[in-house]
This record gives C-alpha cells, sequence and structure tokens, in this order.
C-alpha cells in the first residue's frame, strides 16, 4: 500500500501533536511516510517538532518528521497539506474579541466583526499555501480546516478557482459526537444526516440509524430540553463559556423545532444576550492561552526535557478523524459521505448558486460530489442569504482594498446594531490590524 507524505501548515499549532497522535492512530488504514511541518514562526513550531519527533521515534519510528519555514522544503514531494493556520495568532484574536465588545457588540473568533477581522489576516495566508502547493506539489490536494472557514473558503472559491482545495470544518462532527452519546451510540459513524448551509450557520433536518430509520424525534427532544449537553463529562463540557454554548442550543432550536441547530446560530440570534454574559477583559482567546496554549508546550517541553513521550498527556484530537476520513476518500476513493464547504451550484435549488454551503457531499478521488439538497425555508434562505453577503463583501473588499465594502460587510452582520457602531469598530480593527491587512482605500 502506498504511504503518503504530508505537510502541516500550522506546524506550530497547539493542535498539531493532537493531529499527529491521531494520524498515528490510522497508520493501518492511512500509511505515512514523511511528516513536515510548515510555520513562519520558526521558535514556536521547533519546540512543537522536537517534541513531536520523540513522539514518533517511541512510536512510529519508520516515519519521518522534518520541520521547516523554508516553503520549497515543505511543500516539495507531497501527496496532502493540512492546513491550520491562525494569522496573528492568540494575540489578535484576543483583540477580534475585545474591540467588538468595546463598542457593545459580540466579540467572537468566526462570527461579526471578530469573525470579519479574522477573515481579512487569513485570505492572503491561506492563498499562499494554495500557491506554494500548486508550485512545488501541483498533484497534491489541501485540506483546509483554516478558520473563518466560510470567509477562506468564499476567498478561494473566487481567487483560486481552480486550486485542489477542500475547505472542512470539524464543529459539526463534534456536535454529533455529543448527539451520538446521548443516543447511546458509541460513534457518529453510527448515523447518518442531512445538514444544510453555511459555516458556522446551519441545520441537521434528519439524522437516521444505518437500518434508514429516523432517530430525529429523540434527538429534538433531548436539544429542546437540554440542549447538546450530555452526562456534562465530554471535553466540551470541561469549559465553562463551552458549556454555556451547548445548553443554549435550546434555545436556537426553539425558533426551528423541527431541525437541530448548529451552536454558532446563537451569536446571530441572541446578540444581546452573548454580550451582556460576555466579560470584555477576559475573553474565550484568554482562557486558551491561559489553558490550552500554556498546557501544550508544557508538555512538549516536558517530553524535550525527559528524552521520551511515554507519559505525556499529550491526547489525540478525535475530531482530526476526519481529516483522515477525507484524505481517505482522496487516496482511496472510498466515496464516503461527509459534510463539506462547496460551491452551492444548484444544490440547493432556491439559493445563490455561488454561495459556499455546507451540505453532505460524497467524496471520492475527483474530491466531492455535491448531494441535492432541494429547497430551503424562507427563514433559513433568508438568514443564509444575508450572511453570505457578509462573506462575499469581506472578500472582494480584500481584493479591492476597499474601506467601504468591509464597512457594508460589518452593517449587513446580524450582530452589528448600526451603521454607525460598524464605522466604530471597523476604524478600531484597521488600526489593531495594520501589520496584517492591505491598506484600505
Amino acid at each position: 500500500m502506498k504511504k503518503f507524505n504530508i505537510t502541516i501548515a500550522g506546524g506550530g499549532s497547539t493542535f498539531t501533536p493532537g493531529i499527529i497522535l491521531m494520524l498515528l492512530d490510522y497508520l493501518d488504514e492511512f500509511p505515512i511516510d514523511t511528516i513536515k511541518l510548515y510555520d513562519n514562526d520558526k521558535e514556536r513550531q521547533q519546540t512543537i517538532a522536537d517534541a513531536c519527533g520523540i513522539l514518533l521515534e517511541e512510536r512510529a519510528p519508520w516515519v519521518t518528521l522534518t520541520a521547516s519555514t523554508d516553503p520549497a522544503e515543505a511543500f516539495t514531494d507531497v501527496d496532502f497539506v493540512m492546513a491550520h493556520i491562525r494569522v496573528g495568532k492568540y494575540a489578535m484574536r484576543e483583540q477580534d474579541e475585545k474591540i467588538p465588545l468595546k463598542h457593545g457588540v459580540i466579540g467572537q473568533e468566526t462570527c461579526g466583526p471578530g469573525g470579519i477581522a479574522y477573515g481579512m489576516r487569513s485570505i492572503p495566508g491561506v492563498l499562499e499555501l494554495v500557491d506554494y502547493m500548486e508550485k512545488y506539489s501541483p498533484d497534491a490536494w489541501m485540506l483546509n480546516y483554516s478558520n473563518p472557514a466560510a470567509i477562506v473558503a468564499e476567498a478561494t472559491r473566487k481567487l483560486r478557482p481552480d486550486a485542489r482545495i477542500l475547505n472542512i470544518c470539524d464543529m459539526p462532527i463534534g456536535i454529533e459526537e455529543l448527539i451520538a452519546k446521548n443516543l447511546g451510540l458509541s460513534s457518529r459513524k453510527e448515523f447518518e444526516v442531512d445538514y444544510y448551509g453555511l459555516n458556522h450557520f446551519g441545520w441537521w433536518t434528519d439524522i437516521r440509524d444505518k437500518k434508514g430509520n429516523t432517530l430525529m424525534p429523540e434527538v429534538i427532544s433531548h436539544v429542546s430540553k437540554n440542549g447538546y449537553a450530555t452526562d456534562g463529562s465530554s471535553e466540551l463540557e470541561q469549559q465553562a463559556s463551552w458549556n454555556s454554548t451547548l445548553k443554549k442550543a435550546k434555545d436556537i432550536q426553539a425558533l426551528d423545532p423541527d431541525t437541530i441547530p448548529n451552536t454558532y446560530l446563537k451569536y446571530y440570534f441572541f446578540p444581546d444576550y452573548e454580550v451582556a454574559n460576555s466579560n470584555s477583559e477576559r475573553t474565550r482567546a484568554n482562557e486558551v492561552m491561559e489553558g490550552r496554549e500554556k498546557f501544550i508546550f508544557s508538555e512538549c517541553r516536558a517530553i524535550i526535557e525527559k528524552g521520551t513521550a511515554e507519559d505525556t498527556r499529550l491526547t489525540i484530537d478525535e475530531h482530526a478523524s476526519y481529516i483522515v476520513d477525507l484524505a481517505r476518500a482522496i487516496a482511496f476513493n472510498t466515496k464516503e459521505r461527509m459534510l463539506m464547504i462547496v460551491e452551492n451550484n444548484g444544490a440547493i435549488r432556491n439559493f445563490d448558486p455561488t454561495a459556499m454551503v455546507e451540505i453532505p457531499c460524497i467524496v471520492g478521488s475527483k474530491g466531492p460530489e455535491k448531494l441535492v439538497v432541494g429547497e430551503i425555508p424562507r427563514f433559513q434562505k433568508s438568514l443564509m442569504e444575508q450572511q453570505a453577503g457578509v462573506e462575499k463583501l469581506v472578500v472582494e473588499a480584500f481584493e479591492e482594498e476597499s474601506y467601504q465594502k468591509l464597512w457594508q460587510a460589518l452593517i449587513l452582520s446580524r450582530t452589528v446594531p448600526s451603521a454607525s457602531v460598524a464605522k466604530d469598530i471597523l476604524d478600531d480593527l484597521i488600526e489593531a490590524n495594520r501589520d496584517y491587512w492591505p491598506k484600505l482605500k
């Protein structure tokens, strides 16, 4: 069986060790020859690389690991690029969250003004990776889960239309694992779903077991009372901010009782609630920096100091198994049914054909084949049109270096109450992002 070469773009990420552990767990199904780490922060990446090198030597010594800041070295002779970059790191995420809150608007990583700011930083970073891949390994596929996925997907559709890039998000996967747990199932792979929307902006319309029997009434009953909360033991529920998010899903679900929602819809439907329950001095970025960031790097340094990963507390990133499923589908033509972010082009009949929608696809060696959703209700259609407009305006603003269009994008977001507030936020975001955004005219 062929062994694959993989580049992890964003090699210095705190998620990289979990992804490598996950890849090791699937070596029988997806053999690997070489893993290359690529990042523009050499020092940060080196800590991750040194620890993961020890881990690989102990668990899979035949797998080669390299780390580089040189695109030619990192992208030459690879089959897949797994991209999860964060331009500006968590310091800029903190600005994305705190600047809108200063103006009484929700501060969030991928939604509203924070997501727009992050998108303006991410677009050039992801386009650069696509160009490196096409230059040095033109037959490779990029599996991109860099946030904000909706804006990045629209940018690659418009600005790199022929690129071999697949845009995905693991958030629905995380929710489906919680659903499986509440159903008493061992895994989300025991059922099949129907889903449509935009990234971080969608609805499940059916969940069926492998015999085709709907499980939806039981799921709806649980979500309408408890949201996506389980017995409290899941990793997400151990984090206060996520615990409240999972429970809030019951209020979102009440808006359309026949479906169940993506949790991120709370930011659009209940922005006043979210602002009132936010701490403008300590946002999610601070939680991550003080929690996950410190933990992962301290664990990596401990591995390096001891020279062994035998007792490490680093764990497999289970959500990332979705990425292996996607790589396997491409490599071995498995025709797996997966949620993907793809150009609509008629899959949702009464919606913009150029919008990047998140829907089930059958994935094989030629990429995703969209499954037809049909027509969607007026409520969802109207909401999606507004949000797709935000995403398209952000990409146009980036391409044209347009202040006007970025202002319009902020005005169009359901999270922003007025044009004057949008302008005040935009001016503050421009100042904070002067080292990352193009100079707007």
